[in-house]
């Protein structure tokens, strides 16, 4: 078996696709979690044209941004802008310092969301839950025992 000589928790991250809400979604997660737009590019801002097939119904949208939450940068783009996101498969987790900013990370991404599983204690969190935002983005919150 050969070993990668980089590591690659550096080569792998999030790119989520929000198919027309991607600036709704980033103002959202600014409110709930800090986060912090890194770089943002508009179709229309693009050096080269939309491939065939590509192309956006507003030129306005956003073909590429990267965003930090914490220490952790996550891409996005509006996509083909859709107005259908579909994240399945997957969940984000957030690690909160304590249980307030549990309750304050988890109540936040609730709002318009769906709670799938209330904010508790388990065997492994003083505080874990499960949350899928407005946008359908599963979103799992604990706090590290």
């Amino acid at each position: 078996m050969t070993t990668p000589t980089s590591n690659p928790t550096k080569l792998v991250q999030p790119y989520l696709f929000f198919e027309g809400r991607c600036e709704e979604a980033i103002e959202f997660y600014r409110r709930a979690l800090g986060a912090e737009v890194l770089m943002l590019m508009r179709y229309k801002d693009s050096p080269e044209p939309a491939q065939p097939g590509c192309e956006p119904p507003d030129v306005n949208k956003v073909m590429h941004m990267s965003f930090r939450i914490g220490e952790n940068t996550i891409m996005a783009s509006d996509g083909r802008c859709t107005g259908k996101p579909n994240f399945q498969g997957f969940a984000l987790s957030v690690t909160a310092p304590t249980e307030a900013e549990a309750e304050r990370y988890f109540n936040a991404l609730a709002e318009g969301g769906k709670v799938e599983m209330p904010l508790t204690k388990t065997f492994f969190s003083p505080r874990f839950g499960m949350v899928v935002d407005r946008f359908g983005v599963f979103w799992m919150i604990l706090v590290a025992a």
